[in-house]
Protein backbone atom coordinates (compact mmCIF):
# COMPACT_ATOMS: atom_id res chain seq x y z
CA UNK A 1 0.00 0.00 0.00
CA UNK A 2 1.79 2.94 -1.30
CA UNK A 3 1.34 6.42 0.78
CA UNK A 4 1.30 9.86 -0.87
CA UNK A 5 0.47 13.23 -0.02
CA UNK A 6 0.95 16.80 0.14
CA UNK A 7 2.16 17.96 3.90
CA UNK A 8 1.80 21.84 5.08
CA UNK A 9 4.41 23.00 7.77
CA UNK A 10 2.65 26.03 9.63
CA UNK A 11 3.94 27.90 12.56
CA UNK A 12 4.91 31.19 13.74
CA UNK A 13 8.72 32.51 12.66
CA UNK A 14 11.21 31.19 13.90
CA UNK A 15 10.04 27.54 15.44
CA UNK A 16 12.50 25.85 12.86
CA UNK A 17 9.94 24.47 10.05
CA UNK A 18 12.94 24.95 7.49
CA UNK A 19 15.27 23.36 10.32
CA UNK A 20 13.06 20.37 10.04
CA UNK A 21 12.10 19.96 6.31
CA UNK A 22 15.89 19.95 5.73
CA UNK A 23 16.53 17.40 8.80
CA UNK A 24 13.46 15.54 6.86
CA UNK A 25 14.97 15.35 3.29
CA UNK A 26 18.94 15.09 4.30
CA UNK A 27 19.82 18.08 2.29
CA UNK A 28 19.60 21.48 3.08
CA UNK A 29 17.10 22.69 0.74
CA UNK A 30 15.72 25.37 2.73
CA UNK A 31 17.66 28.25 3.94
CA UNK A 32 17.46 28.87 7.68
CA UNK A 33 18.69 31.53 10.28
CA UNK A 34 18.48 32.59 14.12
CA UNK A 35 16.39 35.04 12.48
CA UNK A 36 12.90 35.48 12.57
CA UNK A 37 10.69 35.58 9.04
CA UNK A 38 14.06 34.33 7.19
CA UNK A 39 11.34 32.13 4.79
CA UNK A 40 9.31 34.62 2.37
CA UNK A 41 7.92 31.79 -0.10
CA UNK A 42 6.75 28.26 0.20
CA UNK A 43 9.46 25.45 -0.69
CA UNK A 44 8.96 21.81 -1.54
CA UNK A 45 10.82 19.29 0.01
CA UNK A 46 9.59 15.69 -1.08
CA UNK A 47 10.96 12.70 0.99
CA UNK A 48 10.72 9.42 -0.89
CA UNK A 49 10.51 5.92 0.55
CA UNK A 50 9.76 2.45 -0.35
CA UNK A 51 6.51 3.05 1.58
CA UNK A 52 5.50 6.29 0.11
CA UNK A 53 6.23 9.45 -1.10
CA UNK A 54 5.65 12.73 1.35
CA UNK A 55 5.60 16.27 -0.14
CA UNK A 56 6.59 18.84 2.31
CA UNK A 57 5.37 22.81 1.54
CA UNK A 58 7.41 24.60 4.03
CA UNK A 59 5.93 27.85 4.54
CA UNK A 60 6.86 31.46 5.96
CA UNK A 61 5.54 32.20 9.62
CA UNK A 62 2.58 33.00 10.54
CA UNK A 63 2.15 36.30 12.67
CA UNK A 64 0.21 39.66 12.82
CA UNK A 65 1.66 42.35 10.20
CA UNK A 66 0.88 45.53 8.35
CA UNK A 67 3.95 45.21 5.97
CA UNK A 68 2.78 44.45 2.46
CA UNK A 69 5.84 41.79 1.75
CA UNK A 70 4.85 40.07 5.47
CA UNK A 71 1.57 40.33 4.44
CA UNK A 72 1.80 38.17 1.20
CA UNK A 73 4.12 36.12 2.88
CA UNK A 74 1.74 35.01 5.50
CA UNK A 75 -0.97 34.96 2.56
CA UNK A 76 0.95 32.28 1.03
CA UNK A 77 1.28 30.16 4.09
CA UNK A 78 -3.36 30.23 4.84
CA UNK A 79 -3.23 29.58 1.51
CA UNK A 80 -1.58 26.39 2.21
CA UNK A 81 -3.67 24.95 4.18
CA UNK A 82 -6.58 24.38 1.41
CA UNK A 83 -3.79 22.63 -0.57
CA UNK A 84 -2.67 19.67 1.38
CA UNK A 85 -3.81 16.49 2.44
CA UNK A 86 -2.20 16.79 5.89
CA UNK A 87 -1.49 20.15 8.31
CA UNK A 88 1.78 19.69 10.39
CA UNK A 89 1.81 22.52 12.56
CA UNK A 90 5.07 23.11 14.25
CA UNK A 91 5.65 25.02 17.68
CA UNK A 92 8.19 25.07 20.61
CA UNK A 93 8.50 23.80 23.91
CA UNK A 94 10.29 26.74 26.17
CA UNK A 95 8.21 29.19 25.30
CA UNK A 96 4.59 30.62 25.75
CA UNK A 97 1.70 30.80 23.13
CA UNK A 98 1.25 34.02 21.97
CA UNK A 99 -1.11 35.76 19.36
CA UNK A 100 0.22 33.85 16.29
CA UNK A 101 -0.13 30.65 17.87
CA UNK A 102 -3.86 31.27 18.86
CA UNK A 103 -4.07 33.12 15.12
CA UNK A 104 -3.25 29.43 13.49
CA UNK A 105 -5.22 27.99 15.87
CA UNK A 106 -8.12 29.37 14.90
CA UNK A 107 -7.54 29.05 11.18
CA UNK A 108 -7.04 25.62 11.92
CA UNK A 109 -10.53 24.80 12.73
CA UNK A 110 -11.47 25.73 9.32
CA UNK A 111 -9.44 23.38 7.65
CA UNK A 112 -11.20 19.65 7.05
CA UNK A 113 -8.10 17.73 6.77
CA UNK A 114 -5.87 16.26 9.92
CA UNK A 115 -3.32 18.42 11.90
CA UNK A 116 -0.58 16.71 13.82
CA UNK A 117 0.87 18.86 16.36
CA UNK A 118 4.82 18.45 16.46
CA UNK A 119 6.50 20.35 19.46
CA UNK A 120 9.94 21.29 18.85
CA UNK A 121 12.95 22.09 20.52
CA UNK A 122 11.91 19.30 23.11
CA UNK A 123 15.72 19.97 24.49
CA UNK A 124 14.98 23.15 26.21
CA UNK A 125 12.65 21.80 28.72
CA UNK A 126 12.25 18.42 31.14
CA UNK A 127 9.27 16.06 31.00
CA UNK A 128 7.10 17.08 33.13
CA UNK A 129 6.83 20.95 31.69
CA UNK A 130 6.24 18.97 28.11
CA UNK A 131 3.39 16.66 29.48
CA UNK A 132 2.52 20.15 30.64
CA UNK A 133 2.36 21.50 27.25
CA UNK A 134 0.85 18.66 25.55
CA UNK A 135 -2.14 18.57 27.50
CA UNK A 136 -2.88 22.21 27.31
CA UNK A 137 -2.07 21.89 23.43
CA UNK A 138 -4.92 18.84 23.42
CA UNK A 139 -7.50 21.10 25.05
CA UNK A 140 -6.75 23.87 22.49
CA UNK A 141 -7.42 21.81 19.54
CA UNK A 142 -8.25 17.93 18.54
CA UNK A 143 -4.96 17.15 16.77
CA UNK A 144 -4.80 14.15 14.86
CA UNK A 145 -1.68 13.01 16.72
CA UNK A 146 1.45 14.81 18.63
CA UNK A 147 4.90 14.28 18.76
CA UNK A 148 7.63 16.17 20.61
CA UNK A 149 11.17 16.22 18.59
CA UNK A 150 14.19 18.06 18.23
CA UNK A 151 14.45 18.98 14.61
CA UNK A 152 17.84 20.41 15.28
CA UNK A 153 19.14 17.27 16.66
CA UNK A 154 17.52 14.93 14.37
CA UNK A 155 14.79 13.63 17.74
CA UNK A 156 12.18 11.30 17.01
CA UNK A 157 11.44 12.96 13.27
CA UNK A 158 11.63 9.40 12.10
CA UNK A 159 8.92 9.18 14.89
CA UNK A 160 7.32 11.78 12.87
CA UNK A 161 7.66 10.41 9.33
CA UNK A 162 5.70 6.78 10.74
CA UNK A 163 3.01 9.23 12.22
CA UNK A 164 2.49 10.78 9.09
CA UNK A 165 2.88 7.83 6.88
CA UNK A 166 -0.34 6.48 8.83
CA UNK A 167 -2.53 9.49 7.73
CA UNK A 168 -1.98 10.27 3.88
CA UNK A 169 -4.36 8.59 1.80
CA UNK A 170 -3.15 5.69 -0.68
CA UNK A 171 -1.51 7.61 -4.03
CA UNK A 172 0.81 7.57 -6.59
CA UNK A 173 4.35 9.11 -6.59
CA UNK A 174 4.15 12.45 -8.18
CA UNK A 175 7.66 12.78 -8.15
CA UNK A 176 10.76 11.06 -9.35
CA UNK A 177 11.94 9.04 -6.71
CA UNK A 178 15.12 10.45 -7.22
CA UNK A 179 13.98 14.43 -6.91
CA UNK A 180 14.03 16.46 -3.35
CA UNK A 181 12.68 19.65 -3.97
CA UNK A 182 10.82 21.65 -7.36
CA UNK A 183 12.46 24.53 -6.58
CA UNK A 184 15.07 25.74 -9.38
CA UNK A 185 18.40 26.18 -9.19
CA UNK A 186 18.55 29.91 -9.64
CA UNK A 187 15.89 30.23 -7.01
CA UNK A 188 18.45 27.93 -4.53
CA UNK A 189 21.24 30.13 -5.50
CA UNK A 190 18.96 32.83 -5.17
CA UNK A 191 18.10 31.54 -1.42
CA UNK A 192 22.01 30.85 -0.59
CA UNK A 193 22.98 34.21 -1.08
CA UNK A 194 20.17 35.78 0.82
CA UNK A 195 21.22 33.60 3.57
CA UNK A 196 24.57 34.62 3.79
CA UNK A 197 23.24 38.16 3.94
CA UNK A 198 21.04 37.37 6.60
CA UNK A 199 23.46 35.46 8.67
CA UNK A 200 26.24 38.17 8.06
CA UNK A 201 24.34 41.77 8.58
CA UNK A 202 22.18 42.81 11.39
CA UNK A 203 19.10 45.36 11.62
CA UNK A 204 17.08 46.14 9.04
CA UNK A 205 19.75 44.62 6.45
CA UNK A 206 18.27 40.92 5.88
CA UNK A 207 14.50 42.46 6.12
CA UNK A 208 15.38 45.10 3.20
CA UNK A 209 17.11 42.84 0.83
CA UNK A 210 16.09 40.96 -2.18
CA UNK A 211 18.18 38.40 -4.06
CA UNK A 212 17.66 38.08 -7.80
CA UNK A 213 19.87 35.74 -10.21
CA UNK A 214 20.24 37.97 -13.36
CA UNK A 215 22.50 34.56 -15.35
CA UNK A 216 22.82 30.46 -14.62
CA UNK A 217 24.91 29.27 -17.19
CA UNK A 218 26.36 25.81 -16.72
CA UNK A 219 29.54 24.77 -18.77
CA UNK A 220 29.35 20.62 -18.10
CA UNK A 221 32.67 20.39 -19.80
CA UNK A 222 34.25 22.11 -17.58
CA UNK A 223 31.91 21.44 -14.45
CA UNK A 224 31.71 25.07 -13.60
CA UNK A 225 28.59 27.06 -13.54
CA UNK A 226 28.95 31.23 -13.77
CA UNK A 227 26.32 33.09 -11.94
CA UNK A 228 25.31 36.83 -11.62
CA UNK A 229 22.92 38.35 -9.02
CA UNK A 230 21.84 41.61 -7.53
CA UNK A 231 21.19 42.31 -3.76
CA UNK A 232 18.48 44.88 -3.92
CA UNK A 233 18.05 47.00 -1.11
CA UNK A 234 15.91 49.90 0.05
CA UNK A 235 18.63 52.64 0.82
CA UNK A 236 21.76 53.85 -0.23
CA UNK A 237 23.18 53.41 2.95
CA UNK A 238 21.64 49.96 3.01
CA UNK A 239 23.79 49.20 -0.15
CA UNK A 240 27.08 50.81 1.61
CA UNK A 241 26.67 48.23 4.33
CA UNK A 242 26.33 45.51 2.26
CA UNK A 243 29.24 46.82 0.20
CA UNK A 244 31.85 47.39 2.67
CA UNK A 245 34.57 49.21 3.39
CA UNK A 246 36.64 48.21 -0.29
CA UNK A 247 34.01 45.39 -0.49
CA UNK A 248 35.13 43.30 1.94
CA UNK A 249 31.09 42.61 3.41
CA UNK A 250 30.21 41.81 -0.40
CA UNK A 251 33.00 39.90 -0.82
CA UNK A 252 33.08 37.79 2.50
CA UNK A 253 29.00 37.06 1.28
CA UNK A 254 29.98 36.11 -1.76
CA UNK A 255 32.41 34.14 -0.73
CA UNK A 256 30.30 32.43 1.73
CA UNK A 257 27.43 31.70 -0.60
CA UNK A 258 30.23 30.45 -3.23
CA UNK A 259 31.19 27.44 -0.80
CA UNK A 260 27.63 26.49 -0.14
CA UNK A 261 27.09 26.54 -3.74
CA UNK A 262 29.77 24.73 -4.88
CA UNK A 263 28.92 21.80 -2.18
CA UNK A 264 25.01 21.53 -3.04
CA UNK A 265 25.42 21.72 -6.90
CA UNK A 266 28.41 19.58 -6.85
CA UNK A 267 30.40 22.19 -9.13
CA UNK A 268 32.89 25.06 -9.29
CA UNK A 269 31.07 28.13 -9.26
CA UNK A 270 31.88 31.18 -10.29
CA UNK A 271 29.88 34.08 -9.08
CA UNK A 272 29.48 37.64 -9.57
CA UNK A 273 27.69 39.99 -7.00
CA UNK A 274 26.47 43.09 -7.55
CA UNK A 275 23.98 46.13 -5.04
CA UNK A 276 21.72 48.15 -6.11
CA UNK A 277 19.01 50.60 -4.68
CA UNK A 278 15.22 50.08 -5.71
CA UNK A 279 13.59 52.35 -3.06
CA UNK A 280 11.07 51.09 -0.81
CA UNK A 281 10.57 47.65 -2.78
CA UNK A 282 8.90 45.97 -0.23
CA UNK A 283 5.86 48.52 0.21
CA UNK A 284 5.77 48.52 -4.00
CA UNK A 285 3.17 45.84 -5.57
CA UNK A 286 5.00 45.65 -8.38
CA UNK A 287 8.33 44.82 -7.24
CA UNK A 288 7.82 42.65 -4.79
CA UNK A 289 5.67 40.63 -8.32
CA UNK A 290 9.24 41.22 -9.63
CA UNK A 291 11.15 39.71 -6.97
CA UNK A 292 8.92 36.69 -6.86
CA UNK A 293 6.33 37.20 -3.57
CA UNK A 294 3.24 36.94 -5.58
CA UNK A 295 -0.08 37.67 -4.26
CA UNK A 296 -1.90 35.13 -3.03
Amino acid sequence: MFKSGFIGILGRPNVGKSTLLNEIIGEKIAIATHKPQTTRNRITGIKNTDEGQFIFLDTPGIHHTRSPLNRRMVATSMSTMGEVDLILFLTEAGSELNDDDHLIIKTLKEQSVPVILAINKIDLIDKDALLVLMDRMSRLYSFADIVPLSALRGFNVDRLLDVIGTKLPEGPRYFPDDMITESSERFLAAEIIREKITLMTSQEIPYASAVVVDSFQEDERKNLIRLQATIHVEKDSQKGIIIGARGSMLKRIGTQARLEMERFFAARIYLELFVKVKKAWTRDARMLEEFGYQKR
